[in-house]
């Protein structure tokens, strides 16, 4: 391994580079011919779709290369053709496996069998399907209350594997469905629901192209949803402006090279961001508020929207007439004269605004709050429902909005259950089940005993590492269903079971799945590849046989029925979720078809049937003095858990994930030099949670903040520190002192 290392940060992202980056990984990891033939069948009609980000795909012609970087590492992991099988778990304890990194675990290869572990076993084991499902069975037979058992859920399950994991919490008697949406874009989901009655997003990619603006918030797309950065090219030069709003200066929104056209083959990027605005962390609500008040000022409010659509406007006036700009810009680190630039843009024109954002929004304190506050500006301009404008939360994982859709949540609406109920005919539970942080909680205490994941890496995913890895190791089973060894697998209950599934590109005995993608639509996805072993199976097929094992065959519901032929679970698709009328035939349709979204057609399914303008108090987290306000983010060579590689091309690192990055001057003041070791606490009413040895890194962003690599950093986020209204937990906004490393 070469010496670590940082050099500047570049100023533009793809290019030649991002192809040979991604050739070298999936060459490197499936071979040639595998990793070609994955290649060739991502993202196109008829292929599989991408285990990645959820940016949707071109309604029209696809590109024969129609993925990013991002995508081409995903099907490089998962297209690995080597197994991990009872001589590897023989040969590496359970001590051995967590000496080692994240981007260890992924290159060792593909689960191979189920596995167990048992009580006081230092090794995994192999063991039977059958053996696998009884284990499960005896163990959430034995619970007190259905409400013991915790069911998570990842957002790569396709919507098949979703609807049954759901139905089968329910059937035993939970609502306990916590997901990972839980973690990132519940905030969006919440706020937006309160505001326009659509807890997604209002756009179609056909809308970038007409708008006149386009907000990026708290958004890195270059390394988080590189895909994005084509449609971003493309508006800019239908003539869009854009405009990026994020503490630290990103590649991804300064400029673009498409890998895919000879300028950016020939290294000219299209220069993306014409204003870039360095906000404080957690100031975003402030510059919105301060938006909102310039517009109202200059005389921009759609009067004639607000009096036929909204609802609380001149409440909301009132309460921005009484907002200091003095406040505004100590909150945002923000000037005036700027933010009053940006509405004069924004008020032009048609109102033609789109407003993205990602997880630097949604992990905040007053997260719910900021995204009320963005979308009062859109009912202000009356910027929603009209070709070119509307609110775009950009989620992060391939089918985390399909999930939601197919009923993975704690509490879903009262139709929805009754629908399900009707179809299954077995009671269904009213009671709202654990969201993600409460599930950690009733771990930790006892009140849940058995933990089952449908994918994911929840140990690494979670906050306050050590406290959600003793709330693990409390249970009396964890199971998970996964394609990759990860560390959740060695985080475990007194037993523990590794259910190996396919993957997303692989080949399902002829049978496809679906996904939704961020925009709302739904397609096909039929994997193309041989499976990696003859010992796995599908999603829905595991969860059939693992629900058939615990209840078996119960009401209306015949679980392994359901689960053989996947145009069946479609029909009970239809029968409990709006908007999938006709599935079997319209999914089968090149490119899918669009859910309904009343809002963008400017309905309101609120409780008064309007649009809602919300009123609340201005707020900012703020670090004491002397201490500074840490985010949480990812690296180029990772996507949400999966750490792909050490490198972080971007922003100049090489070799190196231990690191946080601080403003240079705030560095000097700290006495350490570039580089150099510091020890980082973080403070919360609970207590102080360490990361030492960390290496201090200068960039580009507003002083008094920090920045640090997710999942090395979730050490620092306490389990208490949330979301008002989502529970999300707030790592993005996380207290915390710095000092040089002890011993230094």
């Amino acid at each position: 391994m070469s010496e670590p290392r940082f050099t500047a940060p570049k100023e533009q992202a793809a290019g030649i580079p991002a192809v040979v980056s991604s050739l070298q990984h999936v060459f490197g990891k499936a071979g040639v011919a595998r990793g070609t033939k994955a290649l060739l069948g991502l993202n196109q009609a008829g292929g599989f779709d991408c285990p990645s980000c959820a940016w949707p795909d071109p309604d029209g012609h696809r590109a024969v290369a129609e993925f990013c970087e991002n995508g081409a590492k995903a099907i490089a992991s998962e297209a690995m053709p080597q197994t991990l099988g009872r001589e590897f778990f023989a040969a590496h304890s359970i001590a051995d496996l967590m000496a080692q990194s994240d981007a260890w675990h992924d290159l060792q290869g593909r689960l191979g069998g189920p596995m167990l572990l048992r009580e006081n076993a230092t090794h995994y084991e192999a063991i039977t399907w059958e053996d696998a499902f009884a284990i499960v069975a005896e163990e959430l037979r034995a619970l007190g209350s259905p409400d013991e058992a915790v069911f998570y859920t990842s957002g790569r399950a396709s919507n098949e594997a979703a609807f049954l994991w759901q139905m089968f919490a329910r059937a035993f008697g939970t609502n306990n469905l916590p997901d990972c949406s839980n973690m990132c874009h519940e905030s969006s989901g919440l706020a937006l629901k309160e505001a326009v009655g659509v807890g997604k997003g209002t756009v179609t990619l056909d809308d970038f192209l007409e708008a006149d603006v386009i907000l990026c918030v708290g958004q890195n797309p270059g390394t988080n949803h590189p895909r994005m950065l084509s449609t971003l090219e493309a508006a800019v030069g239908k003539g869009a402006r854009l405009v990026a709003v994020n503490p630290l200066k990103e590649a991804g929104l300064l400029g673009f090279a498409h890998p895919q056209h000879l300028r950016g083959i020939l290294g000219k990027a299209t220069p993306l961001a014409s204003t870039y605005l360095q906000v404080r962390v957690n100031g975003d609500m402030a510059l919105f508020r301060g938006l909102a008040k310039a517009l109202v000022t200059i005389g921009a409010a759609d009067e004639s929207f607000i009096r036929d659509h909204a609802i609380g406007y001149e409440e909301y006036r009132s309460l921005l007439e009484a907002t200091p700009w003095a406040e505004i810009e100590e909150l945002s680190g923000i000037g005036r004269d700027e933010i009053e630039d940006l509405a004069l843009l924004i008020a032009g024109g048609e109102r033609r605004l789109i407003t993205c954002w990602a997880m630097g929004l949604t992990q905040h304190r007053n997260a719910v709050a900021t995204i009320r506050e963005i979308a009062n500006v859109h009912l202000l301009l009356g910027a929603i429902g009209r070709p070119g404008a509307g609110l775009c939360p950009v989620r992060g994982h391939s089918n985390v909005q399909g999930d939601r859709t197919m009923g993975i949540y704690e509490k879903m609406p009262e139709p929805f259950l009754a629908a399900l109920e009707k179809q299954a005919d077995v009671p269904v539970p009213r009671k709202h089940g654990f969201d993600t942080v409460d599930s950690i909680h009733a771990m930790h205490d006892g009140r849940a005993k058995v933990f089952i994941a449908l994918g994911g890496n929840f140990a690494q995913a979670t906050p306050d590492s050590a406290y959600t890895a003793a709330a693990l190791r409390n249970c009396r089973l964890t199971c998970h269903v996964a394609t990759k060894l990860n560390r959740s697998h060695l985080i475990h209950g007194r037993r523990a079971l590794i259910l190996p599934c396919l993957g997303r590109s692989e080949r399902d005995g002829g049978r496809f799945v679906t996904t939704e993608n961020s925009m709302g639509v739904v397609q096909s996805s039929e994997g193309k590849l041989a499976p990696a072993s003859d010992q796995l199976l599908s999603e829905p097929d595991i969860v059939a046989r693992m629900a058939e094992a615990v209840l078996g065959d119960v009401g209306n519901i015949r679980w392994r029925w359901l689960a053989e032929d996947y145009d069946r679970l479609r029909t009970w698709i239809e029968a409990v979720v709006p908007g999938f009328e006709d599935f079997n035939a319209r999914v089968r349709r090149p490119g899918g078809f669009y859910l309904p979204n009343a809002a963008k057609e400017r309905v309101w399914n609120t409780p008064n049937s309007k649009a809602n303008f919300s009123a609340a108090p201005l707020d900012a987290f703020r670090a004491a003095e002397g201490r500074f306000l840490l985010q949480t983010l990812r690296s180029h060579d990772q996507f949400n858990t999966t750490v792909y590689g050490l490198d972080d091309r971007y922003r100049g690192i090489s070799g190196m994930r231990d690191i946080v990055f601080l403003n240079a001057e705030d560095l000097a003041a700290l006495g350490v030099k570039p580089g150099g070791r510091i020890d980082i606490t973080s403070r919360w009413h609970d207590g102080e949670r360490h990361l030492n040895g960390f290496r201090a890194i200068p960039y580009d962003m507003p002083r008094g903040m920090a920045a640090a690599y997710f999942p090395e950093a979730n050490v620092l986020v306490p389990a208490g520190h949330v979301a008002e209204g989502s529970n999300t937990p707030a790592s993005k906004s996380i207290e915390v002192s710095i000092h040089v490393a002890a011993g230094l």
